[in-house]
């Protein structure tokens, strides 16, 4: 379909429509009675949530790249079906390849309560020969976002090959903080993680809530516990709830590492952290059987 079909056939006055973006791009804007969401087609990438007279939740990259075939920094990645460098090969890109491709509109509505929705489709005719000797098995994978007071984003994975295959996968989520220095991550305390800044390292989260004062990334495997969002800078509290989730990563680059990235602003650290909703590592991978489905979803609230 061409993106000039579009607006004849999925836009809703008032609620769903679809404008030019960056790089060429198409996305979708979503108009709710509390709230407001933008969701690229490029990588089924929501790029903005902003509730009613409140600021911004997600936080995007002002070095992002919007370009076909590359992802883009911020809002909430679609990572899937491997998680980070799992992929089966060297040469894989990292968080897979659903964030890289061109998704198609499947579905748009008004819903009874006020809420606005979008349902975004990708299969495997989309991948190109080389995502083909990567990933070589028929799917069809289904991305829902909900908008009102609340994000939710419900991702599933179908398999429609003859064998069962195995996925990691996460919704990558950016948030935008008023300094990171500021911010404390609820939900996680006393338990164990995998701390991956330098060679990984098991290690034990106390009783207290995540602070901040370094470069920070950590993979909370069997946890399937909302968290809480705390920062005492804009006076808000943000809640990640989810559901089909297994591990949650939290990760801050801090100052070195946000130098080294090309589509990451050198001083963005302070106004970013990711808590993300996933099935990661083969702890909490993900087998799904022939003929069957996977579900994960997340639900992003401000209280």
């Amino acid at each position: 379909m061409q993106d000039s079909e579009l607006p004849s056939r999925f836009a809703i006055p008032g609620v769903v429509a679809f404008e030019a973006a960056p790089g060429g791009l198409t996305r979708a804007v979503l108009t709710a009675r509390g709230g407001r969401a933008a969701v690229m087609l490029h990588g089924a990438h929501v790029t903005e949530f902003q509730p009613a007279g409140r600021r911004p939740v997600l936080w995007v990259s002002r070095k992002s790249w919007f370009e076909p075939g590359k992802p883009i920094r911020g809002g909430v990645p679609v990572c899937w079906p491997w998680f980070s460098g799992d992929g089966p090969a060297p040469d894989c890109p990292g968080h897979g390849v659903a964030r890289l491709l061109a998704w198609q509109v499947q579905s748009t509505a008004a819903l009874p309560d006020g809420r606005a929705a979008l349902s975004l489709r990708l299969d495997s005719s989309a991948l190109t020969d080389a995502m083909r000797r990567w990933w070589p098995h028929a799917f069809e994978l289904e991305f829902t976002v909900t908008v009102g007071g609340e994000l939710t984003m419900e991702l599933t994975t179908r398999n429609i090959g003859s064998q069962p295959f195995t996925i990691t996968e996460a919704l990558h989520s950016y948030f935008a903080v008023s300094d990171i220095r500021n911010v404390r991550v609820h939900g996680l305390e006393n338990r164990d993680y995998l701390d991956t800044v330098g060679p990984p390292t098991v290690r034990r989260q106390d009783g207290s809530p995540i602070t901040f004062a370094a470069e920070t990334d950590r993979d909370y495997l069997d946890h399937a516990g909302e968290c809480v969002l705390e920062d005492s800078g804009w006076g808000r509290r943000i809640t990640i709830a989810k559901d089909g989730s297994r591990s949650t990563v939290v990760w801050n680059p801090w100052i070195a590492k946000a130098a080294r990235m090309p589509d990451f602003g050198d001083d963005e650290w302070t106004g970013m952290v990711c808590i993300e909703s996933a099935n990661i590592r083969a702890e909490n991978a993900v087998v799904v059987p022939a003929g069957a489905e996977h579900v994960l979803a997340a639900r992003i609230s401000e209280r």
